[in-house]
C-alpha cells in the first residue's frame, strides 16, 4: 500500500467520512457537510486514492464501511477530536466571547429539551453558535469519548473512565398505547401483561431500551428477547408515530409524547409497581480545558436544570 500519498488526505476527507457514517447516505452527508453531493463523493474518492484501498461500500441499503475503512473511520475520529482539541486550547488563551459548540445528544433531549434550552442560551451569547449532532446514547458517549463532539447529554451514566457525568434533568417512563385501541378492564396492568402486547422497541444502544430490558429482568426475570416486537425504530418520533398509527405499544420518555395524549392520539396506561425514572446527565472528557465559551454554555445548562415542561397524566381505563 502506497503509504506515502496519506500526507495528502485532508482534514474535510476525514470529515466526510465521519458524516457519510452517521447519515449512511451521501445527500444527508452533503447536506450536514453544507457541500453538493458531487463534492461530498470527490471527497471520499480522494480519501480512498490516498488510502490506495477502497472504504466504502455502495447499494441500494445505503453506505457501509469495508474493514479498511473501519480502521480509516476509528482514526478520522481521533484526527478531527485532537483537532478540535488544539483549537479550544488555543480559545482558551484568547478567552474568546465566541465560538462554536460541537454538542451531542440522545433522541429525547436533542428533540424535546435542548431546543428550549439553545433558545434560551442564545438569548444573552448570540455569538456563540451551536452544532448538535443526535443519536442514541451509547452513540453519542463515543462521540464525547474520541473527542468528536466536546459535550453530550444522554440518558444513562456512561461508565467510561475518561468521561465525567452530571444530573441534569428527570425523565419518566410511561406505556403508551394507540387511542383506538380498547381500554383496560383494570385500573393497571402487570409486568408480565407487557409479553402479551404487540411492541414497538428502540434500537439497540437506545437508553430507554435498556431501561426497560433492566425493569423486565427485575420483575419478572425475563427480558425484552421475550416480547412479542412487531418493530424497532432508531428514533423516539418514530417509534410514536407507530403507536399512533396502531402498530403496537411502547415504552417512551413522558416529555415526548405530551402533545399526542393532549389531542387524544394516544393513550397512557399504568403498570403495577411503575415508576421508572432516569436522569438526563452531562457528559464530557475528564480534565479537558473547554474554551470560555463552551464553559458558558456548561454553567448555563447546570442552571437550567428545570426545563419548562408540560406533563401529562396516565389514563386509566
Amino acid at each position: 500500500m502506497p503509504y506515502d500519498t496519506f500526507q495528502n488526505i485532508t482534514f474535510q476527507q476525514l470529515e466526510a467520512l465521519i458524516h457519510l457514517v452517521a447519515e449512511r447516505n451521501f445527500s444527508r452527508a452533503a447536506v450536514r457537510m453544507a457541500l453538493t453531493q458531487p463534492s461530498l463523493t470527490k471527497h471520499i474518492q480522494k480519501l480512498e486514492e490516498a488510502a490506495g484501498c477502497r472504504i466504502v461500500n455502495r447499494d441500494a441499503a445505503g453506505v457501509t464501511l469495508t474493514p479498511e475503512g473501519h480502521i480509516l473511520y476509528d482514526i478520522a475520529k481521533k484526527v478531527i477530536g485532537l483537532r478540535s482539541e488544539a483549537r479550544d486550547r488555543l480559545a482558551k488563551l484568547a478567552d474568546q466571547q465566541s465560538g462554536t459548540i460541537h454538542l451531542c445528544a440522545s433522541t429525547i433531549p436533542s428533540t424535546y429539551l435542548l431546543p428550549k434550552v439553545l433558545s434560551a442560551f442564545r438569548v444573552d451569547h448570540p455569538d456563540i453558535h451551536t452544532y448538535m449532532t443526535s443519536s442514541n446514547s451509547d452513540e453519542a458517549i463515543d462521540l464525547v469519548t474520541n473527542g468528536v463532539c466536546e459535550i453530550g447529554i444522554v440518558g444513562k451514566v456512561p461508565t467510561h473512565r475518561k468521561l465525567e457525568a452530571i444530573s441534569l434533568w428527570a425523565d419518566r417512563l410511561v406505556l403508551v398505547v394507540p387511542a383506538c385501541w380498547p381500554k383496560p378492564d383494570r385500573p393497571a396492568l402487570q409486568p408480565e401483561d407487557l409479553f402479551q402486547l404487540p411492541f414497538i422497541l428502540r434500537e439497540k444502544g437506545s437508553a430507554t431500551r435498556e431501561t426497560l430490558n433492566r425493569y423486565l429482568r427485575q420483575q419478572v426475570q425475563r427480558d425484552v428477547a421475550a416480547m412479542r416486537v412487531v418493530a424497532e425504530l432508531g428514533s423516539s418520533e418514530a417509534v410514536k408515530e407507530g403507536v399512533v398509527a396502531g402498530l403496537g405499544a411502547s415504552i417512551l420518555s413522558e416529555f415526548a409524547v405530551v402533545r399526542e395524549v393532549r389531542q387524544g392520539l394516544v393513550d397512557l396506561v399504568p403498570i403495577e409497581g411503575w415508576d421508572i425514572r432516569r436522569h438526563f446527565v452531562l457528559i464530557y472528557r475528564k480534565h479537558t480545558v473547554f474554551p470560555r465559551h463552551v464553559e458558558r454554555f456548561i454553567e448555563f445548562l447546570k442552571a437550567f436544570r428545570k426545563v419548562e415542561g408540560e406533563g401529562c397524566e396516565v389514563v386509566n381505563g
